[in-house]
């Protein structure tokens, strides 16, 4: 982890930042709600921070008020401007002239208000899953209508694993990454200041800075919209900041870092340098398994959060037995169900309907999805567009239903599966039409 320093602002007040790497342009990192203490303690984190600072140097910058940096009193929360001028303060002890600002979710704001009114300092900007404003109006109808029962359950849950549901979808069944998420948010700050700080951004509207932003300008937007950020809000500001450049990624979580990080930052990379780096993943045929809780959300309702996270140790259990008995890999959790491959489609196929059943003892439906193509292999993780063609078969699937693409019918033929066929389906981000079966 790098050491953590100090900027001294002008009204007096230490704001926290690391620098990283070196190269031969700056990068002003806004994370989501700062903790720079923190963020090198997840692996996923770490490493999409080592990425970007061998594109440049590193520079992360908390915000005043949160972090390790000088708390500020309840009632006197920060304007945009100074949070701006804590920027340029940190840029300034570093020796920056100018930096490629890089902001991360609520850090938008800071971004968008930095880049319109330091544009000498401002080399480009890049803002990932960004808003200008978030509440809806009349002229602002992609606005949420309320986010105040959303607020009630993150104070409620502030500082808890159950964090981790929020911020990363794909991983909030991990209890690693749900014991980092409640220390990571109380890093941040006590639930108060959090909350404070929560209903202050929402209230914020950069909407009238956008079209004063004349600098090179990426938005990159998870396509799969979140609870907290209103849907198309990233295609907007592009919209309104003259020749910004919009990418649409696929993935819902918060944290930019824990689904599929590298395809996003290989665009800050190419945005950047002007260069697309060169892949260095290998690749190998493969079947894809995904499964899915059906209804969670109820059932934690149900049963309260303390039986659900039992009853998902339960599930986990399960699944690793029947994956070691088809030999099976797991890659990861994907919120409340797993990402899986194996090197036969056939034993894929058994393993997934062997699943379905099994987890009904514990009073509970799961959903699978199957596709087999070729797959990147990287590390531990896998990507391509065969992952993004099995999570969609796997949404289409009803509870306790086993759905696979034409592919695998095709490739299991003569053996003892049957199939029922559910038509063509077009699959969201995915070009064409396929052809979807349920395994009978």
């Amino acid at each position: 982890m790098p050491e953590t320093r100090y900027a001294k602002t002008p009204d007096g007040l230490s704001i926290a930042y690391q620098v990283v790497g070196s190269g031969p342009v700056d990068i002003a990192f806004l994370p989501f709600f700062g903790a720079v203490d923190v963020m090198w303690d997840d692996p996923l984190y770490a490493q999409a921070l080592e990425r970007m600072s061998k594109i440049g140097r590193l520079i992360c910058c908390e915000r005043r008020g949160l972090g390790v940096s000088d708390a500020i009193p309840l009632a006197a929360l920060p304007t945009p401007e100074a949070w701006s001028e804590d920027i340029r303060t940190i840029l300034d002890n570093v020796g920056s002239e100018s930096a490629v600002v890089v902001c991360n979710g609520s850090a938008s704001y800071m971004g968008l208000f930095f880049a319109a009114t330091h544009p000498e300092r401002t080399r480009a900007l890049v803002l990932i899953d960004a808003a200008a404003h978030t509440l809806r109006s009349d002229d602002y109808p992609i606005g949420l209508e309320e986010v105040e029962s959303w607020m009630a359950i993150a104070e409620r849950v502030w500082g808890t694993a159950a964090t981790a549901y929020a911020l990363a979808p794909s991983r909030a069944a991990d209890p690693v990454f749900g014991a980092w998420a409640a220390r990571w948010q109380r890093a941040v700050s006590g639930p108060a200041m959090g909350m404070a700080f929560m209903r202050w951004i929402y209230s914020l509207d950069m909407r009238s800075a956008l079209p004063a932003i004349r600098i090179p300008t990426l938005v990159l937007q998870r396509e799969e919209g979140m609870a907290t950020l209103p849907a198309g809000s990233g295609r907007f500001i592009a919209e309104h900041i003259e020749g910004a450049r919009y990418v649409e990624l696929p993935g819902s979580d918060v944290s930019f870092f824990t689904d599929r990080s590298d395809g996003l930052i290989d665009h800050i990379e190419e945005f950047i340098t002007g260069v697309r780096p060169r892949p260095t993943v290998d690749r190998a045929l493969s079947t894809v398994l995904f499964t899915d809780v059906v209804g969670s959300t109820a059932k934690v309702t149900e049963i309260g959060d303390e039986r659900w996270q039992r009853l998902l140790e339960q599930h986990d259990i399960l699944i690793e037995h029947h994956l070691d008995r088809y030999r099976g890999r797991k890659v990861a959790h994907t919120g409340d169900g797993i990402l899986a491959t194996f090197d036969g489609p056939a034993r894929a196929v058994h393993c997934a309907r062997d699943i379905c059943d099994a987890v009904r003892a514990l009073g509970i439906e799961v959903r699978a999805g199957l596709h087999t193509g070729e797959v990147e292999l990287r590390g531990d993780a896998i990507g391509g567009i065969a992952v993004h063609i099995g999570r969609r078969v796997c949404a289409l699937a009803g509870p306790g239903e086993v759905l696979v693409s034409r592919t695998v019918t095709d490739l299991v033929a003569g053996s003892d599966l049957r199939f029922t066929d559910r038509g063509e389906h077009t699959l969201k981000g995915v070009p064409g039409n396929w052809n979807i079966y349920s395994v009978a």
